[in-house]
Parts: C-alpha cells; structure tokens; sequence
C-alpha cells in the first residue's frame, strides 16, 4: 500500500491551517476537522481498496519478435468489482530494451474490460524475458493504490526479420512468364520431371512409363524438362568489421535480415537457398535446398549468430566452401571494406571464389560520412575532416572498380536498402542468366 501525492497535499493544507489557527483562534478547529476527515477517508480507501477490489490483468506477446521491427504487446485488464478504478501499469520489460522508465495509465468503470497496446522493437537477437505485471490500483478517493503482482512471466525469441519477408512476398511470386527465361524441354536428359503424355514417333523409348501405358492401354511417355534451379548462397561476414551499427541494427544484423529475405525469393523463384557464415573459422552452414521449412532452417541458424573480435579469414573460407559445396553456384557475399588496403588483402581469395562459383560482393556506404561531406566548412579543421571523409567515399567507389575490373560483380548500398538491392540484384542477374 502506497498513499498517494494527494494524501500528502491534503496533509499540508491542514497543516497550514492549524498554524494559522496560532494567529486566529477558529483556523485551528478547521484545521482539527480537515485532518480527521482526511484521515477517515484514507483509512476508508485502504478499507475499499482491499475488500472490494477485484482485478485481473494478463499480456498476450509473439512468440517470435522480428528483429528491428515493431512488435505489438497486449495487456488486458478485466475489472470485476463495482465501483470504478485507475490503475497505473508497470510491465517488467526484457533486460535487452535497457527501458526502465515504462508505464501505462489505465481508467476502468465498473464492471468494465479494456485492452492497450504497445509496441517493442527488439534490437539484438537472442531470448528477451518478460518478468511479472505490476498494476498501482486507486479507487475514487485516490487516497492510497494498492499494488498488485500478477504473474506474468515469458519468453520471446527474436528472430531475423520476418516482417520483411512479407513486405517481399509479392516480388517474390512465382512468374512462368519471367523476363528473359525460357523454359527449354528434352524429354529424357535431364532429372526433373514434368508430365505424363502420349507417344509420339520420335519419342526416346527409355522414357516410356509402363505402369501408365498399362492403365491406358497404350503407350505413354515421362517428359522432362532442364533444371533451372540453381544453388542461391549467403555468405556472412561475422567479423569485427560487422558490429558497425547503423539505425539500432549492426551491420550483422542488417546482413542476416536480407539473406533471410534473399533466401525466401530465391525458393520462390524456384532456385535452392543455402547459408554460409564465418569470421577466422567457419559458423553455420545450411545445404542449399527448395524444401518445405527451408527457410525456418536458414531462420533457427541466423537465430544465435554474432559478431566475433577477431578478422575475418578468407584463406580459411575457400577451401571450406569448396568442401562444403560441390556444384557451381551464386554466392552472395555480405561483408564490410573500411578501405581499399583491407579489399586488396582479400583479393585473391575473393577470385578464387569467383573462379569456382559466381559470386556477388555486398558491401556497405557509410551514410553518416555522406551525410557529414553535404555539411559546410566552417574552418581549416573542417577542411582536412571533409577531404579524409571524401577520400574513405572515395576507396568504396574504387573498391566496386577493382573488383569489376577482376570479373567480380559487386554491390554498394545503404544498410537500409539492403534487402531491396540484394534482392533487386539478383532478379537481374537471373533475368539475364548471370547466375551460374
């Protein structure tokens, strides 16, 4: 039980009133009456508080939070006594939020139900507990509240950004009719079937199917036609270079949100979605597949990754990519270049990756030396911290430069536009056949 800021108004007030009672004797008997009053009605609020208050409150929260995405949280409140209520509401949110100044003002009538809504944007993946609802209960006097506990605790994993996978569903529709593609049948030379139909003259008799030809009482044929599918991997760069953060996300993060995103357009589009991460030793590694529940796989190992301190190792990379895969296929590479130098020691093995697959460089412009370039000079110091600035824009661009010149495609954008590039990107490579 807490008494409240207007008990001790009320308190001060009779207070000042039976000291100027020691100045004009029929102040002090006012004063006496306020004081009793006052306490007669803080004593009843207790009393009506205690025995007549009868509250139920729960939260209803995902299971599963979208990293950098607003998720939305639901408390109930059911009053089931008689006389009105204002409850002040305090959720115990995860540690993760570092939001300790949380709270919710609540009027209830009698007999009354009421639901609000808040919102949480998770910034780091992982579990986020949720710990108990506390809820400071007055009743119309608004002497005292009393403070109750309900039981509330919970568990929430954040998950990379699912949210933006359907903000891309309709891109990622499948299209018989895509641009720049043919769908190119040989009946019998390649794996993946396509239909059941009559023999024809000309027909390879090691396609026949006898179990059909038998149910229909003459011959019928297995057509196939050349698999398109071709082997989509993200390659994530876990070293230091990635805990950069931009927008409350790190570079990390804003990597595992458009691979999931890139993942999921790619099984759309028919293609085989994989996952490759690593910093100075290999991380999670996810076949390359179109199967049901291939994105949760990609989701539940994108789950628990995180930055390492050390640097990245693209000598130890090579030879375990071409450990772990086989066949010929597009590698997305989500890294980070500080400079030129820092490109150029890794050179080499990002054409020997280049040499075996096809493989895409993604790296990042760093909006906030954009944005300090378009500031003015305002002295000589301005001067050298622009020209410093305009040179680390300037080895991005001649970075994307050297790694054409060597054959290897690359792509320069903003961490927020990530997923939409990527994913951009790639539809373009496909309608021209660039990926393999």
């Amino acid at each position: 039980m807490f008494l409240k800021g207007r008990f001790y108004i009320l308190m001060a007030l009779s207070a000042l009133v039976m000291a100027a009672g020691m100045l004009w004797q029929p102040l002090l008997g006012v004063g006496l009456a306020m004081l009793v009053a006052l306490l007669v009605a803080t004593v009843a609020d207790i009393v009506l508080a205690y025995t007549t208050v009868r509250l139920k409150a729960w939260r209803t929260c995902p299971q599963r939070l979208s990293l950098g995405d607003e998720n939305k949280v639901t408390l109930h409140f059911r009053n089931y006594s008689l006389t009105p209520l204002r409850l002040k509401v305090i959720d115990e949110l995860p540690v993760q939020l570092q939001q300790r100044d949380f709270r919710l003002d609540v009027r209830m009538d009698a007999k009354d139900k009421r639901t609000m809504d808040y919102s949480l944007r998770p910034t780091s993946r992982g579990e986020y507990g949720f710990g108990n609802l506390l809820v400071y209960v007055s009743t119309p006097l608004q002497m005292a509240e009393r403070r109750m506990r309900f039981d509330a605790p919970f568990t929430a994993k954040v998950y990379p950004s699912f949210v933006k996978l359907r903000r891309h569903m309709l891109t990622a529709a499948p299209d018989k009719n895509e641009v720049g593609q043919k769908r190119v049948r040989r009946a019998g030379n390649n794996t993946e079937f396509e239909q059941i139909k009559d023999y024809v003259q000309g027909d390879e008799y090691r396609t026949i199917n006898w179990k059909a030809s038998a149910r229909r009482s003459h011959l019928m044929v297995n057509v196939y036609e050349d698999e398109r599918s071709q082997q989509i991997f993200s390659l994530i760069d876990r070293g230091r270079l990635m805990q950069q953060a931009f927008g409350g996300l790190t570079l990390l993060d804003h990597a595992i949100n458009a691979s999931l995103v890139l993942s999921y357009v790619a099984v759309m589009k028919h293609d085989k979605a994989g996952l490759i991460t690593f910093d100075y030793r290999m991380g999670s590694f996810v076949p390359a597949s179109r199967q049901t529940g291939q994105i949760q796989r990609i989701m539940e190992s994108l789950y628990k990754e995180k930055t390492s301190f050390g640097e990245s190792d693209y000598s130890m990379l090579c030879p375990n990519v071409g450990r772990l895969v086989g066949r010929r296929s597009f590698m997305v590479l989500y890294t980070n270049f500080t400079d030129f130098g820092s490109m150029a020691r890794q050179l080499p093995y990002l054409k020997l990756l280049n040499r075996r697959h096809r493989l895409l460089v993604v790296f990042f412009m760093d909006t906030e030396l954009e944005e300090f370039i378009s500031t003015p000079q305002k002295s000589v110091e301005d001067c050298y911290q622009h020209v410093i600035a305009e040179k680390m824009v300037y080895e991005r661009r001649l970075i994307v430069n050297t790694l054409k010149q060597n054959g290897i495609y690359s792509l320069l954008t903003t961490p927020s536009n990530l997923s939409v590039d990527v994913v951009n990107k790639y539809m373009e490579m496909k309608s021209r056949n660039l990926l393999v």
